[in-house]
């Protein structure tokens, strides 16, 4: 009743695989982002790799973390937010697909995105939900896209792209069993124990499984895993006096992980591709560099630096007394000394001339700690482009409405070029929901 698509699925999955290095570099732009800073890898004395924070407590380290990528995410994304406001960009009557989609919000949590790993992904549907049926637009995780290798910012190269979903059973019987009880049965059959297990081998297909194979195949507890793929395909076309050219045309397919093709179709929609709308920054000989990539390293020495200052603060000599015990009254201890000393108005008996005690109190400031933390402070807000001013942080009560402003615009041009690129994704992501919408009208 279904057919075998292990070449398709096979494509898919070297897809999938080719981005590994992306998915472990985003994996840690968003540790460092949302505050764990200190599970990097690196060797100890004796050669073995441990996260850097355990090195750390091993050599006797309080681990501390001032986190400052969050807070300039959070100045991008404000600031996006804040321009599209002004510009009034999004209809949020109510029923408009802007309100139905959560459109503001959807985009705010893509540029987010878009700033940590330098992908922005959305999907662009006409699909029949529990929610309702109609034109529906959604975020789509990188871990859960793949694409093949390609070097053009528009993403005119792109001949293959796809999603893995994990749906419940139930939606698989009515997404792909066509109201047939037999297909149904087939579709309970083929997932029967397999959700949220191993429902293929990759070494039975394609080759020895990997550790980036078990995110492809698997899925939670509960929930079946379906791969979907675009991909753009050529046909021969005959003409007219026996001439002869080459159609060009996207086709869906909807897979099991053991490569049951459960749908296959043509691309429905009025623009005649896939649904996705995909956008790398900055995509130079097809690689990824996300703003957040830039600043860690800064990141990693104001840490160390903090955890530094903290060090020296807690082993420097802070009000130690020096009491020379020749000096001690009979009956008096060096408990009765100390208990003497820190109180107010306080005797403290001597015995005899001499010899006086005296406290000893560290001056850490002229280590050049403080100095090197503010630097690196001031080469993070240099390499990110964010100055105070965009930070609203340092604002003089005297600077005036105008010269802030200008401040703040002048401050924004370091972002032009990465919040241009995303307006780009938005309007394309427009350009196919409009497209997507009218395909849905015209039927």
């Amino acid at each position: 009743m279904y057919t075998k698509d292990i070449d398709t699925l096979a494509e898919a999955y070297r897809a999938w695989s080719g981005a590994s290095a992306f998915r472990t570099a985003r994996d840690r732009h968003k540790r460092y982002t949302y505050g764990d800073q200190w599970s990097d890898p690196v060797d100890d004395h004796s050669g073995r790799i441990v996260r850097e924070g355990d090195l750390m407590h091993s050599r006797g380290h309080r681990v501390l973390t001032n986190n400052l990528i969050r807070q300039l995410v959070k100045a991008v994304v404000g600031r996006y937010r804040s321009m599209m406001a002004d510009a009034a960009a999004y209809d949020l009557a109510p029923g408009s697909l802007a309100t139905r989609n959560s459109l503001p919000e959807l985009d705010a949590r893509m540029l987010e995105e878009f700033v940590i790993s330098g992908c922005a992904v959305q999907r662009v549907t006409s699909e029949c939900r529990p929610a309702g049926s109609g034109l529906w637009v959604d975020n789509v995780n990188p871990r859960r896209f793949f694409v093949n290798p390609y070097t053009d910012p528009r993403g005119l190269d792109i001949t293959l792209a796809g999603m893995l979903h994990d749906m419940t059973p139930g939606e698989v019987v009515n997404r792909f069993g066509g109201g047939s009880a037999a297909r149904a049965r087939e579709l309970m059959r083929l997932y029967d124990g397999s959700a949220g297990d191993r429902a293929f081998a990759p070494d039975a297909v394609l080759g020895a499984a990997t550790p980036a194979a078990e995110g492809f195949f698997e899925s939670p507890a509960g929930r079946c895993r379906v791969i979907e793929v675009w991909r753009l395909e050529e046909r021969a076309v005959s003409g007219r006096g026996g001439r002869m050219h080459m159609a060009f045309e996207w086709r869906q397919r909807w897979l099991a992980p053991d490569g049951t093709l459960l749908y296959s179709a043509l691309s429905p929609y009025g623009h005649g591709s896939h649904p996705f709308v995909v956008k790398m920054y900055p995509l130079t000989d097809g690689e990824v560099h996300s703003f957040v990539e830039d600043v860690i390293d800064q990141q990693r020495t104001i840490n160390r630096m903090v955890v530094l200052i903290d060090t020296m603060l807690a082993t420097s000599a802070k009000g130690t007394l020096l009491f020379p015990v020749r000096r001690l009254p009979r009956g008096v201890t060096l408990d009765d000394v100390a208990r003497l000393w820190s109180q107010p108005d306080s005797v403290v008996p001597i015995d005899g001339q001499g010899e006086m005690p005296t406290q000893v109190v560290t001056n850490t400031s002229g280590s050049g700690a403080y100095q090197a933390l503010q630097l690196q402070m001031q080469l993070l807000g240099d390499i990110s482009g964010l100055s105070d001013a965009f930070l609203g942080r340092n604002v003089s009560a005297a600077t005036g409405t105008d010269m802030y402003e200008a401040q703040v615009r002048n401050a924004s041009l370091t972002l032009t070029d990465l919040l241009d690129t995303y307006t780009a994704f938005i309007g394309e992501r427009d350009a196919k929901v409009a497209q997507t919408e009218s395909t849905v009208k015209g039927n």
